[in-house]
């Protein structure tokens, strides 16, 4: 039996990918309703994050932050309070390294063990098994979970100890980020020099300009389908954090500060929860394209 506690739209394609493999699931989210629509073969419905801890000795994060993360395995009936010695909790949130880190440290003196497991890609891409994972903690214990990371994943990496996958995921969305900014950039000069967009973006696909966020987020941006794969707000979350480990290590990250404010712009016009590729609606409102 594998725990998962968050049944969002990464947990939601998570429960997908491990039924598939035939593992079976026991899994809770604080929203009753997301617990009822996987209800099912393979799957059992947990009361609290201590249900699942009473159920599972491996136990699967899917969550929005480090603060519920740190809520779910230590508050009241939280993972913490129903695991046993031995248990393993894989944090695949986008998460605070240094948070990680202190978590893995309070769980190892219960002797609990932690992975902090960053997944990169989106939740449609966790379906079709089309993503990375970036894992920090030891050898032993990753080596231990192979078989859960291998049943979504194209490739595994091992980071190093634990808050190494955090602080690498953060590093790649920084570049992941900024490559949907210039894409989005590109896209709305284009419009407004008349060049037609469709063929624009098979150039950018064929020559040196390409990269994956094209053919993942390319359409979306050209169509203003903003169906949400992963969320504006949440890549907003992410770097702040990214910018604060910038700070931390005394790093000057004068691009990702520009856009922080186009993202938190985005906020304030309403796409918090549309799809992080609507970035491209802030650069038209701002070029007057309506």
């Amino acid at each position: 039996m594998l725990g998962l506690i968050g049944l969002g739209l990464v947990g939601s394609a998570l429960v997908e990918r491990f039924r598939d493999k035939g593992l079976e699931i026991a899994g809770y989210d604080i929203d009753s309703e997301k617990i009822k629509a996987h209800e099912g073969d393979g799957f059992t419905p947990c009361k609290s994050p201590a249900d699942v801890a009473d159920k599972a000795r491996r136990i699967v994060l899917s969550l929005p932050d480090s603060y519920v993360v740190n809520d779910v395995v230590t508050g009241a009936r939280g993972v913490l309070s129903a695991a046993s010695p031995g248990a393993i909790i894989v944090d695949t949130t986008t998460a605070d390294p240094q948070m990680s880190t202190a978590l893995a440290k309070r769980l190892e003196s219960r002797s609990i063990r932690f992975l902090d497991a960053t997944i990169l890609g989106s939740s449609k891409q966790v379906r079709e098994s089309d993503v990375l994972v970036m894992v920090g903690g030891t050898l032993p214990v990753f080596e231990l979970c192979t078989d859960i990371f291998e049943a979504f994943s194209l490739r595994t990496f091992h980071m190093g100890p634990s808050g190494k996958g955090a602080e690498a995921k953060l590093i790649v969305n920084l570049v992941l980020g900024l490559n949907r900014l210039v894409l989005a950039e590109g896209l709305v000069l284009a419009q407004k020099t008349g060049v037609d967009i469709d063929v624009l973006l098979d150039v950018f696909k064929m020559g040196g300009a390409y990269s994956r966020v094209m053919d993942i987020k390319g359409e979306k941006m050209i169509t203003g389908d903003f169906t949400t794969q992963a969320a504006l707000d949440q890549h907003l979350k992410d770097v702040e954090l990214i910018l604060d480990l910038g700070a931390r290590t005394e790093t000057p990250l004068p691009v990702t500060g520009l856009h922080a404010q186009l993202l938190r712009t985005g906020v304030a016009l309403g796409l918090a929860e549309q799809d992080n590729s609507a970035i491209v609606e802030v650069l038209r409102k701002m070029a007057g394209i309506k």
